[in-house]
C-alpha cells in the first residue's frame, strides 16, 4: 500500500490529435514502464481500429514509478481519454478518478471546439489543470500565441504553460515535475470501511470481468467478501493488481490508489460503471455520487446481410455491450431486411467505430438504416412516447405535438471559411446564439436540430472549410416542429427501411434525392418501376426505371406489319401483368448506397 502523500492520479484531456496517446508513451517511456523492447507507438490503444484511425476510444489507465527531483519517489495513475465528442462518457468516468489533468494543446494549431468541451469538464470535476503546449519542435509553432488563446477562450493563467514535444521527448521531466509539484495528492483514510468506485468493467475470456476500481476510502485485499452497492451482489475477491501498463498482481490496494480486481463474475451487467465497491462484512454508510448513465442520441436498425448470421450478429452484439455500456441495442424486424436489431449510440462516429467492429472482430456483413434521433409525441390520449423508429410513428390523427432534440454546437473555423460556415447552419435551420473572435479564428455558437447534424452535417462541414473547422456538441433539450414521415414506395410498395422522419420544409428536397438516388442503384427490370416518395397519402416527388425490353421483332423478316404489332401488343399486355404482380428486386448495396444520404442532398 502506497503512502498517499506520494500518489499523483491525472488525466490527459485534449482535442484529437494534440498528442494525447503519444505524451502517454513518452511518460509511460520516461518512467520506464516498459522496456524499450516492448515500447510502441500509442501503447495505450490496443485495439487495431483505435491504431489504424490514430484516436482513441478506450479510457486506459497505468501505473507509473517516478523518482522525482526532491529524491522521493511517486506513484503515478495516468488515464489516457479519448477526444471525440461521441466518447465523452469514456471522458467522464476517468475524470471521475483523477484530482488534475494535464491539457494538451497543439502549438500549431491552438485550441479546438474539443479543447474546450474536455477541458470545462476537468474544470467542473474539480481538477488542478497542468497546461502543456505540445509540437513546439513543428516549424509552425507558435507557443506564445496559443498561450494567449488558452488564457482569451478558456481563463485559464497560461504564464507557467510547459513546452514539450511528445514525439521527441523535449520538456517531459519538467512535465513530470510539475504533475509532481502541482496536482493534489488524493485524500483517504485506510482505517475506515472499504469505499471504492467502479470505473470500468470489461470481459477477460480467462479471468472473467476486470474491474477497474479508484479507492476512496479502506484497502482492498484478495480473499475480502466485496458487495456492489448498486445491485447488492456479493462476490470474493480473487486477485488485485495494478496496470503498469501490464497486468501486474498486488497484494492490496490503498486509498487514492486506482488498480483492477477479479472476483470470479461472470456477466459485465452485475458490475454497473459508476457503482460503488464496499466490504461485506463492514460497509460504508453512504455509497459515492458515481456517473450520469448514457443516453444514446442516434438510433439506427443492424440486420445481417445473410439471414443465417442473425444469431453471430446477437452475440457479436452482447460481447460489445459487455465493454461499452454506453451503446444499447433491442430486437427489431423490417418486411425488407428481415430480424436485425435497433441500436442506440452516443454519436455517429460511435455507430460507425461499432459497426466496424462487428464486421471486423465478428466476421460479419451487416446493412445499416439511416440514422436517426429519438422523437418525442404528445398522442390525443394524453399520452406521451419515444419515438426510435420512423416505422413504429402511430397515425398521424392520434399525435398533438411532435418534439424534436436540439443541440448547441460550437464550431471554430478560419476567418475566411466563416461565410460558408455559417451559411451551412441556416441551411440546417440552425439559429446563431454567439460569434467571437479568437485571434484569426472565428467561434460561433449555434442552436441545431440533432436530425440535422446525423446524417451528412460533420461531413459537410470539414468539407466547406477545407478541413480546418472543428465540431463539438451538447444535447440542449427539446423542442416541437413541424415533422413528418417520409415513406419511400417502390413499385407502390412501402420501403419501411427507408422511411424517415423530415421536417416539412425539407421533406420534398430529402425525397426528391432519395428517388434519384434509388434510381441509379436499382438494377433494370422487364417492367416499369415507378420510385415514389409519399407523406401519407401524398406523393411529393417520382422517379421511373425504364424498363428492359427484349427485341420481340427480331425474328420477323418483313411480312405484314399486322404481324409485327401483334408482337408488340402481346408485349405490352405481359408487361402490365407483370407490373402488378413482378417483384421489384432490390440489392442489399443498393439499400446501403441509398441510406448514406450523399453530401450534395443538403
Amino acid at each position: 500500500m502506497t503512502d498517499t502523500a506520494l500518489i499523483r492520479n491525472f488525466s490527459i484531456v485534449a482535442h484529437i490529435d494534440h498528442g494525447k496517446s503519444t505524451l502517454a508513451d513518452r511518460l509511460i517511456e520516461t518512467c520506464g514502464g516498459l522496456t524499450e523492447r516492448e515500447m510502441r507507438e500509442q501503447v495505450l490503444d490496443s485495439m487495431d481500429i483505435e491504431r489504424e484511425r490514430g484516436i482513441t476510444i478506450k479510457a486506459q489507465t497505468v501505473r507509473l514509478t517516478y523518482r522525482a527531483k526532491d529524491g522521493k519517489t511517486y506513484c503515478l495513475n495516468l488515464m489516457d481519454t479519448p477526444g471525440h465528442v461521441d466518447f465523452s462518457y469514456e471522458v467522464s468516468r476517468s475524470l471521475a478518478a483523477c484530482e488534475g489533468s494535464i491539457l494538451v494543446v497543439d502549438a500549431s494549431q491552438g485550441v479546438e471546439a474539443q479543447t474546450l468541451a474536455n477541458v470545462y469538464q476537468a474544470i467542473d470535476a474539480g481538477h488542478e489543470i497542468v497546461i502543456a503546449l505540445n509540437k513546439i519542435d513543428l516549424p509552425a509553432a507558435e507557443p506564445e500565441r496559443v498561450a494567449q488563446q488558452i488564457e482569451d477562450v478558456i481563463g485559464l493563467d497560461a504564464a507557467d504553460a510547459l513546452r514539450i514535444s511528445a514525439k521527441t521527448g523535449i520538456g517531459i521531466g519538467d512535465l513530470l515535475e510539475a504533475i509532481v509539484a502541482r496536482v493534489p495528492a488524493p485524500q483517504g483514510d485506510a482505517q475506515a470501511p472499504l469505499k471504492a468506485l467502479l470505473v470500468d468493467s470489461w470481459y477477460d475470456a480467462y479471468l472473467g470481468v476486470m474491474i477497474l476500481v479508484r479507492l476512496k476510502d479502506g484497502v482492498l485485499k484478495k480473499g475480502m467478501k466485496i458487495r456492489l452497492m448498486a445491485t447488492g451482489a456479493t462476490h470474493v475477491v480473487d486477485r488485485v493488481g495494478v496496470f503498469t501498463p501490464k497486468p501486474t498482481v498486488v497484494d492490496e490496494l490503498g486509498p487514492g490508489e486506482v488498480g483492477f480486481l477479479n472476483a470470479s463474475i461472470r456477466e459485465v451487467a452485475e458490475a454497473k460503471v459508476g457503482d460503488t465497491i464496499t466490504d461485506e462484512r463492514n460497509q460504508t454508510a453512504q455509497a459515492l455520487p458515481g456517473f450520469k448513465p448514457s443516453i444514446p442520441v442516434v438510433f439506427c436498425g443492424l440486420f445481417p446481410a445473410e439471414t443465417e448470421d442473425f444469431e453471430r450478429l446477437r452475440e457479436g452484439l452482447a460481447k460489445l455491450h459487455l465493454n461499452d455500456a454506453s451503446f444499447h441495442y433491442e430486437p427489431e424486424s423490417s418486411a425488407a431486411l428481415g430480424i436485425g436489431f435497433r441500436c442506440g449510440f452516443l454519436g455517429l462516429l460511435h455507430l460507425e467505430i461499432v459497426q466496424e467492429r462487428l464486421s471486423r472482430e465478428f466476421d460479419l456483413d451487416l446493412v445499416a438504416t439511416a440514422p436517426s434521433v429519438v422523437y418525442r409525441l404528445k398522442l390525443s390520449d394524453g399520452s406521451e412516447i419515444e419515438l426510435h423508429n420512423p416505422a413504429d410513428m402511430p397515425d398521424v390523427s392520434r399525435i398533438v405535438e411532435m418534439a424534436e432534440p436540439w443541440i448547441k454546437a460550437t464550431i471554430l473555423v478560419p476567418d475566411e471559411h466563416l461565410g460558408s460556415v455559417l451559411k451551412l447552419c441556416e441551411e440546417r435551420r440552425g439559429t446563431q446564439i454567439d460569434l467571437t473572435y479568437v485571434g484569426s479564428r472565428a467561434m460561433v455558437v449555434y442552436r441545431l436540430p440533432l436530425n440535422e447534424v446525423v446524417f451528412d452535417f460533420y461531413d459537410r462541414l470539414k468539407s466547406v472549410s477545407r478541413g480546418y473547422a472543428s465540431f463539438d456538441y451538447e444535447l440542449a433539450g427539446y423542442e416541437p416542429a413541424d415533422l413528418v414521415k417520409m415513406q419511400i414506395l417502390i413499385n407502390g410498395d412501402p420501403v419501411d427501411a427507408l422511411s424517415i422522419v423530415v421536417h416539412r420544409s425539407r421533406a420534398e428536397m430529402r425525397g426528391r434525392a432519395l428517388c434519384e438516388r434509388l434510381k441509379e442503384l436499382i438494377p433494370r427490370h422487364m417492367f416499369q418501376i415507378p420510385i415514389q416518395a409519399a407523406i401519407g397519402g401524398r406523393v411529393i416527388a417520382r422517379e421511373t426505371i425504364k424498363a428492359l425490353r427484349k427485341d420481340v421483332l427480331a425474328k420477323c423478316y418483313g411480312g405484314d406489319v399486322t404481324r409485327k404489332r401483334k408482337l408488340l401488343e402481346k408485349q405490352k399486355k405481359g408487361k402490365k401483368r407483370m407490373r402488378q404482380v413482378g417483384k421489384v428486386d432490390i440489392p442489399q448495396d443498393a439499400f446501403i448506397a441509398a441510406l448514406r444520404v450523399s453530401s450534395g442532398d443538403g
